[in-house]
């Protein structure tokens, strides 16, 4: 009798896992790297920038880049067009498409959790608007938070968005258990989530050592992108 409620209960969590696979109907990007892949599942609800990175990674877009800018328990960033023939040691951090696009910020239910993609923009004070780089984005390592650090983050957010967004219990709890970087949230975009590579690829790749520049001395590069059909 115990070996058959143990078979069962084994048949329903892979009946589970299966299903889930086969509802999440989010579109996909693979990134193949010089450090393993990473795939990554885009946001329906933020459709300007999933459908505009679809596009530049079908036009081989990324094909090439580095991860320019790195920054250990914080974040990996690439999507420098200038970065694909970058002499060693040279500045990268300013390239992109030749245009921006709309912030398309949902908060509370997008988030900077451990694992989150994200778009690059320039500072408010040059972007009052929050307009997303076309091209450029970073992917979420960050820390495991405490009350203390939760509690600076709830006050930065607040203040950053003039009070019109606060943290939640639950985005609270999601940081507490999951680690990443409250204190950007409300104020960048937030357009998709690392489903696959997270605790071996993007985890190396944040820890690599880094120039004054945060751009890592050995290179690592998006060997090609690719739509996951």
């Amino acid at each position: 009798m115990r070996l058959k409620i143990v078979w069962t209960c084994l048949l329903v969590i892979v009946w589970n896992a299966a299903f889930a696979q086969e509802t999440d109907t989010r579109q996909r990007v693979r990134l193949e790297t010089t450090m393993g892949n990473i795939t990554i599942a885009l946001y329906d609800e933020t459709p300007i920038h999933r459908d505009n990175f679809i596009k530049l990674v079908r036009e081989g877009a990324y094909d090439s880049l580095l991860f320019h800018r790195v920054i250990e328990d914080f974040m990996i960033q690439a999507g420098d067009p200038d970065s694909r023939h970058a002499q060693p040691g040279q500045y990268l951090g300013d390239g992109g498409p030749g245009y921006e696009l709309p912030a398309e910020i949902q908060y509370p239910q997008l988030h900077h959790r451990r694992g989150a993609v994200a778009a690059a923009r320039e500072a408010d004070d040059v972007n009052p608007e929050r307009k997303s780089s076309g091209s450029q984005f970073y992917i979420v390592w960050g820390k495991m938070q405490t009350s203390k650090t939760m509690g600076r983050a709830r006050h930065i957010v607040e203040e950053a968005t003039e009070g019109k967004y606060t943290m939640t219990p639950e985005v609270e709890e999601d940081y507490y258990l999951h680690g990443g970087t409250p204190h950007l949230d409300g104020t960048y975009t937030v357009f998709g989530e690392v489903v696959e590579g997270l605790d071996d690829v993007v985890y190396a790749i944040q820890m690599a050592v880094t120039d004054d520049n945060d751009r890592p001395y050995d290179d690592i590069r998006i060997l090609r992108a690719v739509v996951v059909e």
